[in-house]
């Protein structure tokens, strides 16, 4: 995989601002401000579709494991009043709606009740300094902070999607590299997600080695937890689902979600890929549902994230929810280098 860069006019004014801003804060012109308990930062440097959400919660729950109260700071993407600062959850209970918290700060609320609260807010110091104050969190997990530099973190965690390491090899806008690859370097660990056994995972390995030197790399994958009906607990053992299916989904990676449900077996007769964090309309579904009863589907399947968004919709179809969780290699590694981050801190 190359991470050679090929830049439009308008990218090269984005690296350049890029790097101007990352070197205010190395040299101190650009002020960070590190708060009184230890920060896990874990973010990515393409835009969307990594895996990250799965690992944001995977993390949360090796903290809350270690005794420690956990509070998840994130923006909230596409929510409705994204100046606004919500509790999402408060560790025991959910206290937002979708619209309130946006699509993956609801599916960790809800997934990670009794393990780790959630906080949306634009500022995430003073977001941090909040959940410290009024929530008694002492460790904070800051979602998709690899480029928020405003707030000091004590382990940097960065996740690369082996599918598509480098974005294209394109920065924002013509591409989906939020930054470099030489970026990298700044991390202290990397996790690669969605690895496979293959040459590419090794020339991608040697890359990254090359840019962070001895610095651990982990390789991941994702696997199926369960399936659900969507408005119900987990179908009973041995049930199935209505096969064949059309899957769908509004993520920034379809082509993996699409591919997981391949590789587990399921028959798909029609996919759709709607634009990441997409806010579902009855006319969606309706739409969907006709041409997938036209594909000869017998039910719908979705993703988890967007599960959160449908539960107000009528389908003309059953739709079930494709469960998904990560899964770490040396997973035990990771819990190590965790710890010292925390006991330094």
């Amino acid at each position: 995989m190359s991470s050679n860069l090929v830049l439009s006019p308008l990218a090269v004014a984005y690296a350049a601002v890029t790097r101007l801003r990352t070197a205010a804060y190395k040299k101190g012109f650009l002020k960070t401000r590190r708060l009184a308990v230890p920060i896990i930062s874990i973010g990515n440097i393409t835009v969307g579709g990594t895996g990250k959400t799965p690992l944001v919660a995977h993390i949360s729950r090796i903290l809350a494991n270690e005794g420690l109260k956990v509070c998840i700071l994130t923006r909230g993407y596409r929510r409705k009043d994204p100046g606004k600062r919500v509790a999402v959850s408060d560790g025991l209970e959910v206290l937002a709606d979708v619209h309130e918290s946006g699509d993956e700060p609801l599916w960790l609320a809800e997934n990670l009740k009794g393990v780790a609260a959630v906080i949306c807010d634009s500022v995430r110091a003073a977001a941090g300094q909040w959940a410290i104050e009024h929530l008694g969190s002492n460790v904070l997990v800051l979602d998709d902070g690899f480029q928020h530099l405003q707030l000091a973190r004590d382990l940097n965690i960065l996740a690369i999607d082996a599918s598509n390491p480098w974005g294209g090899g394109r920065l924002l806008p013509s591409g989906r590299l939020r930054e470099a690859p030489q970026a990298a370097s700044r991390a202290d660990c990397v996790i690669i997600t969605r690895a496979a056994p293959d040459p590419d995972i090794q020339e991608l390995k040697a890359t990254l080695k090359q840019l962070m030197g001895d610095r651990p790399i982990f390789t991941s994958r994702m696997r199926t937890k369960g399936v659900r009906g969507l408005s119900a607990a987990q179908l009973d053992p041995g049930s199935g689902i209505a096969q064949p299916v059309a899957a769908f989904c509004a993520v920034g990676n379809p082509t993996s979600f699409f591919e997981h449900l391949l590789n587990e077996g399921l028959t798909l007769v029609h996919t759709h890929a709607f634009p990441d964090h997409h806010a579902y309309k009855q006319a969606d579904i309706t739409r969907l549902s006709d041409d997938a009863k036209r594909a000869g589907a017998a039910g719908l399947i979705t993703t988890a994230k967007d599960a959160v968004k449908l539960h107000e919709l009528e389908f003309g179809l059953p739709c079930y929810v494709l469960e998904i969780e990560i899964s770490i290699d040396e997973d035990e590694k990771l819990v190590d280098l965790i710890r010292t981050a925390i006991r330094s801190s």
